[in-house]
C-alpha cells in the first residue's frame, strides 16, 4: 500500500482532514520564502494534535543551528526534511543537534540525478525524489513541477522513499503505479491557491491511494 505525506499544512481544519483520511506524515514548512511558512511556535500549537497519529515533519532549507534548535525544542518533530544544499556531514550534525530523523530531498530531472542517492543511503531515514524546480525559481520545491516517474521503476533503496513533484488527486494512483514509490509527498497539488490547502483535494488525494 502506498502511503502519503501532506506537506505545508497551516490550519487545524486541513490538518484534521489529512489525519482523518490516513496521512502517514504531515509537514510543517519552516522556511520564510515559502507561501506555506509557519514559525516553530505556530507549528507546535497546530501539529500537537497529530502526535502519535502521523509522523510530524519539519521542512527546512539550509537552516542554521539556531533555527534547528528552536524547531527541535518547540515543535519536537519526528523527522526534519532537508530541502536545500545540505551535505551528508551536515545531516549527521543536524540529527545529533535535534534528535530527529532525516528526510533528504533530492532534485531530479534526468536519470543521472538519481546517483546522488548513493551518498545519502547511510545517512537519511528516507530519501525524497522531487522534481527539480524550473530555472529561476526561488523555491526548492512545492512549485508543481514533475519529472518522468518511469525513471524510478525497479529502483530499490534501503528505506522507504518518497516521490514528490507535480502530484495531485488525479494522478496520485498513476504516479504510485508507474514509479513503484512506497510513499508520495504532496503540497501544491492539494491547494486552491499557493499556500492555501483545500480539504476536498486532500481527502481526494488520500482516497486515491
Amino acid at each position: 500500500m502506498t502511503t502519503a505525506k501532506i506537506c505545508g499544512l497551516t490550519t487545524p481544519g486541513t490538518l484534521d482532514i489529512a489525519l482523518e483520511y490516513g496521512a502517514a506524515f504531515v509537514g510543517a514548512v519552516v522556511f520564510p520564502r515559502s507561501p506555506r511558512h509557519i514559525n516553530p511556535l505556530h507549528a507546535a500549537t497546530l501539529f500537537e494534535r497529530a502526535r502519535g497519529r502521523a509522523g510530524i515533519v519539519a521542512v527546512t532549507v539550509d537552516a542554521d543551528d539556531t533555527l534547528l534548535t528552536e524547531i527541535a525544542l518547540i515543535l519536537k518533530p519526528d523527522l526534519i526534511q532537508l530541502h536545500g544544499h545540505e551535505t551528508p556531514l551536515r545531516a549527521i550534525e543536524i540529527r545529533r543537534l535535534t534528535g530527529a530523523g532525516i528526510i533528504k530531498a533530492l532534485p531530479v530531472s534526468t536519470p543521472d540525478d538519481l546517483g546522488a542517492a548513493d551518498v545519502w543511503e547511510d545517512v537519511a531515514d528516507h530519501l525524497m525524489f522531487d522534481a527539480r524546480p524550473p530555472e529561476g525559481s526561488d523555491l526548492p520545491g512545492g512549485v508543481g513541477a514533475r519529472f518522468d516517474w518511469a525513471m524510478m521503476q525497479g529502483r530499490r533503496y534501503r528505506n522507504p522513499w518518497f516521490l514528490a513533484g507535480g502530484l495531485n488527486p488525479d494522478n496520485a494512483a498513476q504516479a504510485a503505479a508507474i514509479s513503484g514509490a512506497p510513499m508520495l509527498d504532496v503540497s501544491s497539488g492539494v491547494e486552491s491557491a499557493p499556500g492555501v490547502k483545500d480539504s476536498a483535494r486532500i481527502a481526494a488525494f488520500l482516497q486515491a491511494l
